[in-house]
């Protein structure tokens, strides 16, 4: 049964992570970079890996802090499963909210750009948004060095961590730190996996991707998403 639970909890923290990283502002702006830099595809990719990393690093460490203060209430509260699923739902009543109200869930922005926070966040954007804010960056601009680029696609995407792979964390405390470990390397696969296809697929040409209504309403599936792993854990647990 424990095994089925955490099978349940690695493919739901596999889909959100997948999915996360194809939203465009994940792989759009290494590929609009590369272009303006006329990077060569293996180097793109590379880059995309190292910033990468940095976005899993930062949320693995968030769901450190989660998993270890989880530990400590699991001992303390006999009822933490109900008290687990419960967050769960409260986490997707959120999302959900967040998704009715048109709030979505904001991204990344490039540092020293062009940035219209309040009118990209929460509503379906064009390509050309992020051609827009790129103007004036230092990612594109010929008077800044390489590193300067690179250096600002890797704090880009790494000081925005993947915030809806958190609840996932949350969901494997019972696991122990196996869970933790087992979830840390599903978010890096997922996440790297991701990136790295869209990226590719954008590289050879294939840049017209039909997931701009997938980032409009993130915050709606992972509310979804995260009320069928509250359900589904708690019919496993507390079913027979």
């Amino acid at each position: 049964m424990q095994s089925t639970v955490l099978t349940t909890v690695a493919v739901t923290g596999f889909t959100v992570a997948f999915f996360h990283a194809a939203i465009p502002t994940h792989w759009l702006p290494f590929v609009l970079v590369a272009r303006a830099r006329n990077w060569s595809r293996a180097k793109t990719l590379l880059i995309t890996v190292f910033a990468g990393l940095g976005h899993i690093a930062l949320t693995s460490l968030l769901g450190l802090a989660i998993a270890w203060f989880g530990f400590q209430l699991e001992e303390k509260v006999a009822w933490f499963s109900w008290l687990a699923t419960g967050l769960l739902l409260a986490i997707a009543a959120f999302y959900g909210w967040r998704q009715w109200t048109g709030g979505g869930i904001c991204h990344h922005h490039p540092p020293g750009g062009h940035h219209h926070a309040d009118e990209h966040c929460g509503e379906e954007q064009e390509h050309s948004h992020w051609q827009e804010e790129l103007k004036g960056s230092p990612l594109v601009s010929h008077h800044a060095g390489e590193w300067a680029a690179i250096s600002g696609l890797f704090i880009m995407l790494t000081l925005s961590p993947c915030e809806g792979f958190l609840p996932v964390y949350l969901s494997g405390v019972q696991f122990g730190w196996t869970g933790f470990f087992v979830l840390s390397v599903i978010l890096a696969v997922g996440t790297l996996a991701g990136m790295l296809l869209f990226t590719w697929l954008a590289l050879i040409g294939f840049d017209r991707f039909h997931l701009k209504t997938f980032e409009r309403y993130e915050a709606g599936l992972l509310g979804a998403l995260f009320a069928v792993l509250a359900v589904v854990i708690f019919v496993l647990e507390h079913g027979g």
